[in-house]
């Protein structure tokens, strides 16, 4: 939330039943991040992205953590089913919704980033050292950031909250979602260079 006022966006976190669903409906973008998937939080989840459908809503899923964790793993899956226009994870994450195995290498990620840019049809971010967007058939890398963001809680997810800002501007502005994506990665590297310029160590930088 703060990474957000930070750019000037307003942040809402709703991730009850009842409330999710007309939320997302008259939000300018819809974040699904699983990092705290209770059992209302799943049915929340479920209920926004219904209503984003429903509303034209366009929407980012974040699926934090899943591979070996067996309950986000398939909701992650039974969501991106459900139409996203991005998806943003680290190289792991990206992999194991493939259902291609484990790596934390960005590279090893391209190909089923690729393919399920093409499948799915929607844009894919792989965060890394250089992080990767594609829609399937353009490759971009974008380059910088800072290793200290590994060492702090919520890089990841701060990042998923850019990238669904910077969607939804993008798309009131007539952006096409890969520059909208590259644009927001790009931000959050430059920003986490100025901060580590700045900072004595995790704490100071976050």
């Amino acid at each position: 939330a703060n990474v957000l006022l930070a750019l000037g966006a307003v942040p809402a976190m709703v991730d009850i039943t009842g409330e999710a669903g007309p939320f997302a409906r008259v939000a300018s973008t819809l974040l699904i991040n699983l990092g705290t998937p209770q059992p209302e939080q799943r049915d929340a989840a479920r209920e926004a992205v219904a209503a984003a459908a429903d509303a034209g809503t366009p929407w980012v899923l974040d699926p934090v953590a899943i591979g070996t964790l067996t309950h986000r793993t398939a909701l992650a899956r039974e969501l991106f089913g459900r139409g996203p226009s991005v998806v943003r994870g680290n190289a792991s994450e990206i992999l194991a919704l493939a259902g291609d195995g484990s790596a934390d290498d960005v590279a090893a990620a391209l190909d089923p980033a690729c393919d399920l840019a093409r499948s799915h049809g929607c844009v894919v971010a792989v965060s890394g050292p250089v992080d990767l967007v594609t829609d399937g058939e353009s490759v971009i890398h974008v380059q910088g950031g800072s290793a200290l963001l590994t060492r702090m809680t919520g890089g990841g997810c701060a990042l998923g909250a850019v990238v669904a800002a910077f969607l939804g501007a993008g798309r009131k502005e007539g952006l096409d979602d890969v520059s909208a994506v590259v644009a927001a990665h790009a931000v959050y590297s430059a920003a986490a260079e100025r901060a580590e310029s700045r900072s004595t160590g995790p704490g100071s930088f976050s």
